[in-house]
């Protein structure tokens, strides 16, 4: 089931949300831009920013939570949290950087990825204005990976087939452990 903003109000009135895993069509799909920053928006944000720490994740897109709708939320724990409405990446650096990266959709699964050393980004903050910001790092990292599930892109898919497809096998063994232990 893939939700829409207009059914946030009754949907988000609990706050924690289910994170939608691997083989979820909704993850897979482009999601839409966001054109109406009122009170369901800011329900929605705060549930994601509370469902991605009781997950103990450092950043969740909307797509995960079954809306299929261009936000994501990063909290690196320093203090700061940024919300990401509709956002571009208007500039990479030439220094790549590879580092292990996982995924609350694809949960016990962790894989090294390349991804631009620094990126800026233009987005809009739950008000609707516009900003811009530098980043570099695990932002920089966390940032791209969130903007792929806008694109219905998944950070396995930025791995080689071989690679890709053991991802895959050791989620569908873990799912099926998961599964018989319940």
């Amino acid at each position: 089931m893939t939700l829409t903003l207009a059914a946030v109000p009754r949907y988000y009135e609990r706050t924690m949300l289910d994170i939608y895993t691997l083989g979820e069509e909704v993850l897979t799909e482009k999601a839409k831009p966001v054109k109406t920053f009122d009170s369901a928006l800011a329900l929605l944000v705060d549930a994601m920013f509370e469902t991605m720490a009781e997950a103990d994740g450092v950043g969740l897109a909307a797509p995960q939570v079954g809306v299929s709708e261009r936000l994501f939320v990063i909290d690196l724990r320093d203090g700061k949290r940024w919300v990401f409405i509709n956002p571009e990446i208007i500039a990479t650096s030439e220094e790549c950087v590879t580092a292990e990266e996982g995924c609350l959709s694809i949960p016990g699964v962790f894989s090294e990825v390349t991804r631009a050393a620094r990126v800026t980004v233009q987005a809009r903050n739950l008000q609707g204005r516009p900003f811009t910001v530098e980043a570099e790092g695990l932002f920089a990292r966390a940032i791209q990976h969130e903007l792929d599930h806008l694109n219905g892109v998944l950070f396995i898919d930025r791995l080689d087939k071989d690679e890709h497809d053991r991802a895959v096998q050791a989620f569908n063994r873990r799912n099926r452990k998961r599964r018989t232990r319940a």
